[in-house]
């Protein structure tokens, strides 16, 4: 069933959601691929406003992330609560795969990874302990390749000691799709409902294929038999396409609400966190679209400290920035293009429509040494905004779109983003803004992840003991002022 799903609960780059309940408290984890910290987690009492907690992975023991690539790193993560107990597993792609953290708090601290065995990605727990019955035992569940060529994959199934954090016993497949040609069975979830096991799966890949699937079994080991009129959430062509990769959860007075991704087409924010309500019919899961409307919310970071709303790309292994008086980013060698952790503090780009904004107070030591905005989806696809020791410099990678001269002292940067069009301004503090370029950046689409606006420094392969001074990060909205002037 296709529908308006609204304004996303979670804007902006929040794939693959999970979510589970414990009392009236609702915990939810989405991916984080290459960026660090990893794995944010969100409280709520209501399944729409959402708070952050933090990350499972926030310390650098945790998570090595050095040399990922583009859109690898952790992929789709599942959250659950066991005896008191928090269970997070997921995959680090080009990792050692599959593994849990656990924690009694969901602000953490989060464990250490235990590694599991196991191929694949899009690993999910299903503890068999629920109000309906159930022998009490924990199972692991992910999906794997069979035919990467063909899109064929298979949910495969073992048993899970979560005492031991590791798995154990035989192995079961359990399903390869709702029909013989089913391209990318994957984001398996298991619940008990009504005597009986539901197998949830997402097939059709996480483009605008993208669809929810739904099996039932009477044993948790199967075989599952896919419920009639599959897919429960067939592809959208609405407003928000892209939908699947859903997790069920019930409320305090028994009803059944999913999240699910879905994207907004027309901009670079990527694939964002939707709620729906569920419906039973027979045993299916019926989706019906749920409205939820808002708009972003102004922002202004006076960077008393780095809040967890900020990442670095891939792990720090120093700490490369200060805070207290603004943000303050030591110029390193390391650069965006590369596969390495640059002098870099970025985040998601939440409406297609945004105005945002700094002060920078940087002078340029040396050449090579530049500092200011970035737009970055990826190493390959970026847009830099930048002070350097010629004057403003308005790049696609290396490539110059375009320049300014500029006095010395303070500037402020701008960018007004409506879609993918990209106006870069610059002003001085107290001055008018001055417009430099219009970029329709549709090379910024992003498929996996979405675009992070952030505030970087580099000397470009040399050593440096310059630092580059941000007063302020602002963000508004098109009915607010201009850039950096919230309400």
């Amino acid at each position: 069933m296709t529908g308006w799903f609204g304004d996303p609960v979670l804007p902006g780059f929040r794939p693959d959601p999970s979510v589970c309940r414990v009392g009236a408290d609702y915990y939810l984890v989405t991916s984080s691929f290459e960026w660090f910290p990893g794995l944010p987690v969100f409280h709520s009492r209501d399944l729409v406003n959402w708070r952050r907690l933090g990350s499972a992975l926030d310390r650098v023991s945790q998570l090595d992330l050095d040399g990922c690539g583009p859109s690898r790193g952790l992929f789709a993560p599942t959250i659950r609560h066991h005896d008191g107990v928090f269970h997070l597993v997921c995959t680090l792609m080009d990792g050692p795969g599959h593994f849990v953290v656990t924690a009694t708090d969901p602000a953490g601290p989060w464990s250490e990874p235990y590694w599991l065995d196991g191929e694949g990605f899009d690993p999910s727990l299903f503890f068999d302990d629920g109000p309906h019955g159930g022998d009490g035992r924990a199972w692991f569940t992910a999906a794997r390749v069979r035919d990467e060529a063909a899109g064929r994959t298979e949910i495969w199934m073992r048993e899970y000691l979560p005492d031991e954090h590791r798995l154990t016993g035989p192995e079961y497949v359990l399903w390869s799709g709702s029909h013989p040609d089913a391209r990318w069975p994957e984001a398996p979830h298991l619940y008990r409902i009504g005597g009986s096991y539901l197998l949830l799966t997402a097939e059709g890949g996480t483009d605008v294929d993208h669809s929810v699937v739904a099996a039932r079994a009477d044993r948790v080991t199967g075989p599952y038999h896919g419920v009639p009129g599959n897919p429960v959430l067939a592809p959208s062509t609405g407003p928000v396409t892209c939908t699947g990769h859903a997790d069920l959860v019930q409320t305090p007075g028994g009803e059944w609400r999913a999240v699910l991704l879905g994207v907004r087409p027309g901009s670079a924010i990527g694939r964002e966190t939707f709620l729906a309500h569920i419906a039973w019919d027979d045993g299916r899961p019926v989706f019906t679209p749920v409205a939820h409307t808002g708009r972003g919310s102004p922002l202004r970071d006076d960077f008393a400290g780095l809040s967890a709303d900020w990442s670095t790309l891939r792990t720090p292994r120093e700490r490369f920035w200060t805070t207290g008086d603004g943000l303050r980013l030591r110029l390193r060698p390391e650069r965006l293009g590369e596969r390495t952790t640059p002098s870099l503090v970025a985040r998601p780009q939440e409406q297609p429509d945004c105005d945002v904004s700094t002060e920078l107070r940087f002078t340029p030591a040396a050449p090579g040494e530049e500092a200011g905005l970035a737009g970055v989806l990826d190493d390959d696809a970026h847009l830099l905004f930048l002070r350097t020791p010629e004057g403003l410099s308005l790049r696609r990678g290396t490539e110059v779109l375009a320049g300014a001269p500029v006095p010395a002292g303070p500037v402020r940067l701008g960018i007004r983003i409506r879609g993918f069009g990209h106006t870069f301004v610059f002003a001085a503090p107290e001055g008018a803004w001055q417009e430099l370029a219009t970029i329709e950046a549709t090379f910024l689409a992003p498929l996996f992840t979405g675009v992070h606006i952030g505030l970087y420094a580099t000397s470009n392969g040399d050593p440096s003991a310059n630092e580059a001074h941000f007063t302020e990060f602002a963000l508004a909205y098109p009915n607010a002022s201009a850039p950096g002037r919230t309400s």
